[in-house]
Parts: C-alpha cells; structure tokens; sequence
C-alpha cells in the first residue's frame, strides 16, 4: 500500500462571485474568513475560509478569458480541486511519473515553493494539486502576514 501523498491544504470551489458564496460559507456553515487575493495573471480571485480546521477556497474568474470561466461554462459551479501539500514534492512528482500518472502544470515558484497537478484523466475525474509553500499552500504563513 501506497504511503500518504501528503496532508490536505484546501478544496477549491469555483464560484460565479465570491461575494455570494461568502453568503453562505460565512452564514450558513459558519466558516471563518481568513483572507482574500487576486491573480490577474491568472485570471482570478479567490478568498479563504477556515471550516473548523478544513479550508475552504472560493475561485472566481476575471473575465471569460479565465480558465475558471470556462471551468464554470461546462460544468457549473462546485468542487475545482484538492490541494495536498506534499513534503519531497518533486521527488514525489517523480515517483507518480514512473508510476504512468499524468501530471501536469508544473510551476517552480521559488526554491522552497513548487507545485503541480494530477490530471482528472489519472484521478477519476478530480483534479488534484500537489504543491509546496507559498503561494500554493493556502496554509503558508506569508499569506498572512500584513502586507502594505
């Protein structure tokens, strides 16, 4: 049996407008807003709650340029992702290679922060992000530091 691939960091969920899913995450199941950002890069924004230790990721596209556009477009709003972090990530991301799992998008962000995905096409169709420190992992604590 294979061992643990890592510990749960969040599950995405694509959302038409993080406004209104804040609506319900905040006041229906209680979650605890933690913080928000914006990637104009990559086309979107996102805001992070604490669900009694689970985090919640809420993606909202900018635009129909988006990946999350079209993610929304072909299959409405829901579940985008698991994210693990994944200690040893690129000795990991070589293991599943050899093992014929499909990963794909990887990004060196730093030296201590990498990341990458397991294509829905080897996971039963769930996408699956494997990553390692900021800005990957919504736990890192450089997201919560004050910025100015």
């Amino acid at each position: 049996m294979a061992e643990p691939i890592g510990k749960l960091d969040h599950i995405g969920i694509a959302v038409r407008s993080v406004a209104e899913a804040r609506k319900f995450f905040e006041g229906i199941l209680g979650a605890r807003f933690m913080y928000e950002a914006e990637s104009e890069r990559a086309g979107y924004r996102l805001a992070e709650f604490d669900l009694n230790g689970l985090t919640i990721e809420l993606l909202e596209p900018f635009g129909e340029n988006s990946f999350l556009h079209k993610f929304l477009e072909k299959k409405g709003e829901g579940m985008h992702h698991l994210t693990f972090n994944v200690p040893d990530i690129r000795k990991k991301i070589g293991e599943l290679k050899g093992q014929g799992v499909r990963i794909v998008d990887e990004i060196e962000w730093s030296a201590t922060s990498y990341e990458a995905f397991i294509s829905p096409r080897s996971s039963h169709g769930v996408l699956i992000q494997l990553g390692s420190g900021y800005p990957t992992l919504s736990n890192d604590a450089e997201w919560f530091k004050k910025k100015d």
